[in-house]
């Protein structure tokens, strides 16, 4: 059973504090919500663990199955079972969908997987992820809606099959629809039982389909209040002023 382990974690962009002292353990079979207003150093945390090089760490460590990821390339994070889906995904020219994923697969598996199982593989995700056939073809990212982004970052996620999933406000710019076929994609990565998700978000409408066991609230660089689904209600109804104004 995979643990991430978030230790005390402190993380400065330009010299300026972001995190200040961060504490969270993500098991398998656990889905985790980190939420909280604008500028609270969620997505910070997505992409220091993830080895953006933006953000120095100044502080803490960050364990995966026992093993400090931060002493690790971005390439050996990925292989020792860390995955992040970004907010923003990027927009890589001249490489095509299909490509760039059987590459992914290859750098983490250490192989590159027979081509007839892969093009099974990656036609069923598609397929799940209601994904035309013809994106395969396309230049990653290129012109695809925010929606279509989201779904490509959903069938890395499934075709990938990490240990820990960090996902950095996957529900972000989703219509109804899309959100309904993104948050299905999780919840079949999550129903493999042997792997742990850190969802990112502002809003409570992913939770209502994606149900955390874990809710974690962020403001002024570290969690201030844990519960259970019931606080993402909480935050719902209230939103996030009272934890603010604690901190002005």
């Amino acid at each position: 059973m995979s643990t991430l382990e978030i230790r005390d974690l402190k993380v400065a962009v330009e010299d300026k504090e972001i995190l200040r002292g961060v504490n969270l353990t993500v098991k398998a079979g656990q889905t985790h919500a980190i939420m909280g207003p604008n500028g609270s150093g969620k997505s910070t945390l997505a992409y220091a663990i993830a080895g953006h090089p933006k953000y120095t760490i100044t502080g803490g460590e960050v364990l995966l199955d026992g093993e400090n990821i931060l002493e690790m390339s971005v390439d050996e994070r990925a292989r020792a079972g860390l995955f992040l889906a970004m907010q923003y995904p990027v927009e890589v020219p001249g490489v095509s969908v299909s490509n760039f994923l059987r590459s992914a697969v290859t750098a983490v598996r250490g192989e590159a997987p027979k081509l007839r199982q892969f093009s099974k593989d990656l036609k069923s995700g598609m397929d799940a992820l209601s994904i035309d056939a013809s994106f395969a073809q396309r230049n990653l990212n290129e012109g695809f809606s925010g929606g279509e982004k989201k779904r490509h970052e959903i069938l890395q996620l499934e075709l990938l099959k990490p240990k820990i999933a960090v996902l950095d406000e996957t529900d972000s710019g989703l219509d109804v629809d899309a959100l309904r076929v993104v948050s299905e994609g999780v919840n079949r990565f999550r129903a493999e039982g042997d792997t742990g998700v850190l969802l990112i978000t502002h809003y409570t409408r992913i939770l209502r389909y994606v149900k955390p066991d874990f809710v974690h609230v962020f403001a002024g660089g570290r969690i201030v209040e844990e519960g259970g689904p019931e606080l993402a209600e909480k935050l719902e109804a209230e939103g996030y002023e009272a934890y603010t104004k604690a901190l002005a």
